[in-house]
């Protein structure tokens, strides 16, 4: 029977959606990282214990004095654990999901259970979301939506969605049928019979769902640590990588204590806001008399509780507190404040390597966070740009696979330990086994299985596709794929029974100290050379960091200084890791400024102080702004950019709060702005020339070929010109002299709006073929994109062109006199600005700095053309 290409038709459909569909998934994107956002600032911004105090009250409110005294012990022991950042990271992740799963699922709930036919699709939809493996929805949460809180909150959401559905439909169709047709007896209408009537009386089930859904996503979100959300999840996964039961107990102990919170909280919730669990309990309390251990306060007792603790939370300068970095010194503050985001799998040499960079890197002044995923979503986010680099991939084995999928889009920084050895391992006491060979005929006696990892390793398939071969092991054993922890506990449980075993190893790794153990020796040599642990980064990476590419490229680590510093961060303990590498780096002086040598680069004295640079929403501004910041970055300088309209922008460089703009046309199109503040202004001299204004019409208009042709016609376009920005010099010169000058001002409007909205209102005019005049400017990627007509100026009422030049301050010369020499010799030609400009439009907004950078490289002589060495 023929294969069903099932995965493949998955698959093309997956890059068909990120292909055509990316916008959408990055506006969501968006709106769940910033919900994300909110929720974890709200709830990592107290101090732990007020804020453990507020949970106790609502727990008091909600369920009584026991309860309040529990979940304020509980959150306690949370923090005493040092994990309550993690556990408020997993709460906002789980809110957010369970909120936006809830809106969805609520109404659907309620559409199922008034139609049969909806809830004849629903039902097996739901079944699916239900039966597929939870792991599963990660990989196209991260697909679409990259890594992080994003695709966490994705996953969760969907993984949770199902319960809401189906008891919100239970729920409505369990009420008394006999209520429901009264109801309708009466007269009241189908809305008012769902909200006053079936919805009221569902409530509790309703109810029971939002905790069922509550319940799931906690459960998914821990599993989502594997994508970069962190949080508990984030620890559990640590801890299964090295096998640490203790760090998994701990965060394991942590999920439960919020899960039996919210559990207890939300199923309380549903009591309060049913009328019928609201009588129930008033009855309950009633016949139970004054009771300590139950007392529960009035919710308006409750509220101020919250309040007032709150309250003092503020006054304490808990919201927005929080610590502060060591102070950089200013020759080592390279980084000056720059994100640089690392990805790592939760290996040794992972986490050692990663965290000596971190705090690497935010001794040279730059702001580092470091996240934890799989292989597999590391990589993806790598490839996808959403990690900047990592410091463990094995090659040109173990990640082969990885690498053959994603090695264009990534940049390979070079080797920095090996060679690393692949191996077979089995313990000491297996006295008559020294070798591949020694295996064969021996089968039996390991019950005919090697213990292995996960079936994605390049070891794995290499294992597999010929070491077995080579040595004529491949049909007296079967290699039991699993995973590496699953692995490790199966060669614990064999080593404490002395049981026969064998395992993929690999060196270095922890294993060979904590037991003993033999390499089974590779005679052929079917296992290769060995890896070397390389660091990968995004492409485009080292031209925006050339500084940081070129440490990751000489970075170099010995063994000794390797297994040391594992060695102090198992010692340190989960969470302690930065800590643990400043003790080891105590231990090796120097060593700091030998991985990153902060050197005299020629950087001038000037680029101490960032430049305040203004850019207009224009393609040419945005271009070339990009450009400079690219450029200048690498000499050392940084810049602070500030979108602006044209009136603040020459306020601002009038009065010294700005200091450049490279994007001025003139002497037309700005000359109202630039007459006004020339005195307090310098012209840094012209960049780009000549520019044209111009009014334009879609080529499909026929007989309209120059200003003079719209006499007569204005019931053609609805007596409308579309307009840019008002106040913009071009603009003026059209109201007040161009349309005048041709007896137009009588028989067409300009409409004052923004540049994207003119745009914006050619695309659809275009796309139905219908007449519009709009003004436009050359150059402009817009007669690229189109077929359009720039309507002659016989008159020259728009002037004979402008220049777009760049402005400073007055000052500015004075202070920064390398840079000015280096702005006044700078030209671009059409062709080049053109093309940037394209880039950076293909990439999308966001993107800009990779735009740049990716077209650099096709333009390397530029840096040194605008910025050429003293």
């Amino acid at each position: 029977m023929p294969r069903i290409e099932f995965g493949q038709w998955v698959n093309d459909g997956v890059e068909w959606l990120t292909t055509h569909m990316g916008w959408l998934f990055d506006f969501f994107e968006q709106v769940f990282r910033g919900a994300y956002d909110g929720v974890d600032a709200v709830l990592q911004a107290p101090e732990p214990l007020l804020l453990a105090g507020i949970f106790a009250v609502v727990a008091l409110w909600l369920r009584g004095t026991l309860a309040g005294v529990l979940t304020f012990a509980g959150f306690a022991f949370v923090i005493s654990l040092d994990l309550w950042e993690d556990a408020m990271v997993t709460l906002s992740l789980v809110l957010v999901a369970t909120v936006i799963a809830l809106v969805i699922s609520v109404p659907l709930g309620i559409w199922a259970a008034r139609s049969s036919r909806v809830s004849a699709v629903v039902r097996p939809a739901l079944d699916l979301m239900q039966t597929l493996p939870a792991m599963v929805y990660l990989i196209p949460a991260i697909l679409f939506f990259g890594s992080g809180a994003a695709a966490g909150i994705v996953a969760t959401l969907v993984f949770a969605l199902a319960p809401g559905v189906r008891m919100t439909e239970l729920g409505i169709r369990q009420v008394d049928k006999d209520l429901v047709e009264a109801a309708e007896a009466f007269g009241t209408t189908p809305r008012d019979t769902l909200f006053r009537v079936q919805l009221p009386l569902a409530l509790p089930t309703v109810m029971a769902g939002v905790n069922q859904v509550i319940m799931l996503g906690l459960s998914m979100a821990a599993i989502a640590g594997m994508v970069g959300t962190g949080g508990l999840g984030g620890g559990v996964n640590e801890a299964i990588g090295q096998l640490n039961i203790g760090l998994g107990a701990e965060a394991g102990i942590a999920i439960v204590i919020l899960a039996i919170y919210l559990d207890r909280m939300t199923s309380a919730l549903g009591t309060q806001v049913s009328p019928l669990g609201r009588r129930a309990a008033a009855r309950l309390r009633a016949a139970q008399g004054l009771n300590i251990w139950s007392y529960r306060p009035r919710a308006s007792v409750a509220v101020v509780g919250v309040v007032v603790l709150a309250l003092v939370a503020g006054g304490m300068g808990a919201l927005g507190g929080g610590g502060k970095a060591d102070p950089v010194a200013d020759g080592d503050d390279i980084g000056q404040g720059k994100r640089i985001s690392i990805g790592y799998i939760p290996w040794d040499e992972g986490v050692a390597s990663t965290f000596l960079w971190k705090e690497i890197l935010e001794r040279r002044g730059y702001e580092v966070e470091a996240k934890q995923f799989d292989a597999g979503p590391l990589y993806t986010s790598l490839a996808e740009g959403d990690i900047d680099f990592q410091t463990d991939s094995w090659l040109p084995v173990t990640h082969e696979q990885y690498w053959k999928k994603y090695g264009s889009e990534l940049e390979d920084l070079g080797s920095w330990y090996g060679p690393t050895s692949l191996e077979l391992s089995v313990p000491a006491y297996m006295e008559d086994i020294d070798s591949l060979d020694d295996l064969k005929g021996k089968g039996a006696q390991f019950d005919g299985k090697i213990t292995g990892i996960e079936s994605s390793a390049g070891m794995m398939s290499l294992l597999k596709s010929k070491v077995l071969g080579a040595y004529g092991l491949d049909r007296e054993y079967k290699v039991v794929d699993s995973s590496t922890p699953a692995m490790l506990a199966e060669l614990k449980r064999a080593y404490d029974k002395k049981e026969p075993i064998v395992t993929t190893l690999w060196s270095p790794h922890w294993a060979y100290s904590d037991y003993k153990l033999k390499k089974l020796k590779d005679p052929k040599g079917a296992w290769g050379e060995g890896d070397g642990v390389h660091s990968l980064a995004r492409k485009g990476f080292t031209e925006e960091n050339p500084v940081v590419g070129r440490w990751l490229k000489d970075f170099e680590l010995t063994e000794d200084q390797l297994t040391s510093l594992e060695s102090e961060i198992v010692k340190a303990g989960k969470g302690r890791q930065q800590d643990a590498v400043r003790t080891w780096l105590e231990d090796h002086p120097g060593l700091v400024d030998k991985l990153a040598p902060v050197e005299d680069s020629g950087t001038p004295a000037e680029a101490q102080r960032p430049l305040d640079v203004a850019w207009f929403p224009w393609d040419e501004d945005i271009a070339v702004t990009y450009l400079w910041k690219n450029v200048l970055e690498r000499r050392g300088y940084r810049l602070n950019l500030k979108q602006m309209d044209v009136g603040p922008v020459y306020t601002g460089l009038a009065s010294g709060d700005l200091d450049l703009n490279f994007d001025a046309w003139l002497p037309y199109a700005q000359k109202n702005y630039w007459d006004k503040s020339k005195d307090k202004l310098h012209d840094l001299g012209t960049w780009y020339e000549p520019t044209s204004l111009e009014l334009a019409v879609p080529s499909y208009v026929k007989g309209v070929d120059s200003l003079e042709d719209l006499k007569g016609k204005g019931r053609t376009f609805d007596g409308k010109i579309v307009g840019i920005e008002p106040g913009t010099g071009e603009m003026n010169l059209l109201k007040s002299k161009v349309l005048p000058g041709y007896g137009l001002d009588d028989e067409y409007e300009v409409v004052d709006g923004s540049t994207p909205a003119m745009l914006a209102e050619l695309k659809r005019a275009y796309a139905e073929k219908e007449p519009i005049a709009v003004v436009l400017w050359s150059p402009h990627w817009a007669y690229s994109e189109y077929e359009l007509t720039k309507l002659e100026d016989p008159k020259k009422y728009f002037g004979e062109g402008n220049t777009i030049r760049t402005i400073s301050n007055e000052d500015f010369p004075e202070r920064y006199p390398q840079l000015t020499k280096w702005i006044k010799n700078f030209r671009m030609s059409e062709d080049e600005l053109g093309t940037l400009e394209r880039e950076i439009k293909d990439r999308g907004q966001g993107h800009e700095e990779e735009a740049v950078a990716a077209w650099l490289k096709e333009h390397p002589e530029l840096v040194e053309r605008m910025t050429p060495a003293a």
